[in-house]
């Protein structure tokens, strides 16, 4: 029996001892062991609404429909139309409008936007800051960041006269962290390549901390660096990457280049006195100054050539993904080691598919470093792991597999007729025909943990679509969604899965646009 704790003073109870050991320490901690952890709650909530989402009597409703002239546009329950002027909430029972500004001129239209969402655990300047907000760069190259509710301009930051910069690209070099403004390639007019003019300089990039929003250098892509060849540039997860019209890759190391090539580093909102002219940082009409100048060619971390510059990395160890770099090979994957180029034992995949789309191929984002392998009517969860007896070689394994549903598709090649006449075929139906189901669409819904498909049958003039919900760590199927809408394989379509919500956006020609919500309900009796 546990004494008495003395009149007027609180016995705490005792803890029980924790683990030391760190992995033991995080899978307690995601089982929930630790109910004062802040994700505890969130977690259970999740895994209860995964649970009644995948129940038989669960049902998605088409709850709205919208069609548009111009582009659609879909982050994180907010549905953006003309040019981001309108933004309508999606998570309500029904969607209702957060905002609607004026129609814009076209000097003001908007290039791209990134969702910039409220990091946890960080002390920031503006209490504004604490709410999501969107990032927009307009074609007269302003940078703005919008309150994602209301539409209001927090922040504006001019980037550089648009006689010498065109900036219409928005990435993420680490998400929610760094992001990247990329310019179009800089191409000299024809007439002034045939008065022998030099444009040597291809792309700017000027490179951002967010929130708060914070300039941290411009560079640029110069071909007296790289090379004549360059056709695409790119940072991410700070690593510069340079593709070429051969087909080859090289990866930079972008921190070093930061560190070597950066002249001086500027703040928003400073005023300087830079090669003569006067200003403020990100102040119109002087912008940002491109402080960093790469005088020489900066120490190369990897390179590759693969067809079409297709190249990922991925996994654990470290491997990489490439088609080899002819024609012949494409559909054709090969996985290596990224530590020594070795190709993993069973790393060429090839579905050999006859098909008019071809398969594609991913590293899993769930961060488990499988590979994804999607083909018409087959979807491959690959895994890595080690070679039994030979540690420091790896093998391509499969996790599991998912295929299309055609038991009732008959192709043969002969034929008898009524009368008895063999007739036989001289072609063969494709894999992506599309009187056969076929997958059109794969993603995965972190925070529920559920792999979603989308496959699709069109017979005649009319398409149906299904979108499937599988469990992404086995593959079982959990619920099937059908959608209303007709679905045209010709068409461009996206299909966004969040939560209770999923959200098909169609492109049709002659830029029609529509948009399709559906929302999680259950099913009753009333409903029926």
């Amino acid at each position: 029996m546990c004494p008495q704790a003395a009149p007027g003073r609180v016995r705490a109870a005792p803890r029980a001892p924790g683990p030391h050991n760190v992995c033991r320490l995080l899978a307690r901690r995601a089982h929930g062991f630790y109910a004062r952890d802040a994700g505890v709650a969130h977690r259970k909530n999740l895994g209860l609404l995964r649970k009644i989402m995948c129940q038989e009597s669960t049902k998605f409703k088409n709850v709205w429909t919208t069609h548009s002239a111009s582009p659609i546009a879909y982050e994180r329950g907010r549905i953006y139309m003309d040019n981001y002027q309108c933004c309508i909430s999606s998570i309500a029972q029904a969607p209702r409008i957060l905002y609607q500004k004026s129609k814009c001129a076209k000097s003001e239209k908007i290039e791209d936007a990134l969702l910039l969402e409220c990091p946890l655990g960080e002390m920031l300047p503006s209490p504004s800051d604490y709410k999501a907000s969107l990032i927009v760069l307009t074609v007269q190259n302003w940078l703005l960041r919008l309150s994602a509710d209301s539409g209001e301009v927090l922040e504006k930051i001019y980037l550089a006269g648009s006689c010498c910069k065109s900036f219409r690209y928005l990435s993420w070099d680490t998400p929610q962290e760094v992001m990247v403004v990329k310019t179009v390639q800089n191409k000299l007019p024809a007439a002034a390549r045939q008065a022998g003019i030099q444009q040597s300089v291809l792309f700017y990039l000027a490179v951002f901390q967010v929130l708060p929003l914070s300039f941290i250098g411009m560079l640029e892509i110069n071909k007296k660096i790289f090379g004549n060849s360059v056709t695409d540039v790119a940072v991410s997860n700070g690593i510069l990457i340079v593709m070429y019209s051969m087909g080859l890759v090289r990866l930079y190391n972008f921190k070093a280049i930061l560190e070597q090539f950066m002249e001086q580093p500027f703040d928003l909102g400073q005023e300087f006195n830079w090669n003569g002219q006067v200003g403020v940082v990100g102040k119109y009409p002087f912008g940002l100054p491109c402080n960093i100048k790469i005088t020489d060619t900066p120490p190369l971390l990897f390179e590759a050539s693969s067809l079409e510059n297709a190249f990922q990395i991925g996994g654990y160890p470290w491997h990489y993904i490439i088609t080899p770099n002819k024609k012949k090979h494409k559909g054709v994957f090969h996985i290596c080691s990224l530590k020594d180029n070795a190709l993993a034992k069973n790393g060429i995949q090839d579905m050999k598919c006859c098909s008019l789309e071809p398969d594609w191929i991913y590293f899993h984002p769930d961060m488990s470093g499988r590979i994804i392998h999607v083909g018409p009517n087959l979807i491959k969860v690959l895994k890595l792991k080690e070679v039994k007896n030979h540690s420091d070689q790896m093998e391509i394994a499969e996790d599991f597999t998912i295929v299309a549903n055609r038991e009732n598709c008959v192709n043969n090649t002969v034929t008898v007729t009524a009368s008895g006449r063999v007739v036989k075929k001289r072609f063969n139906l494709l894999d992506d025909d599309p009187e056969q189901e076929t997958f059109k669409i794969v993603d995965y819904e972190d925070e529920l943990d559920l792999l979603s498909t989308v496959a699709v049958t069109q017979i005649g003039a009319d398409g149906r679509a299904h979108l499937d919900f599988h469990c992404n760590e086995h593959g079982i199927l959990l619920k099937s969604i059908p959608l209303r809408e007709s679905w045209d394989v010709t068409y461009s379509h996206e299909v966004y899965f969040d939560k209770d919500l999923v959200l098909h956006i169609e492109q049709k020609p002659n830029r029609r646009f529509s948009c399709y919500v559906y929302q999680m309900v259950c099913d009753t009796a009333k409903d029926d």
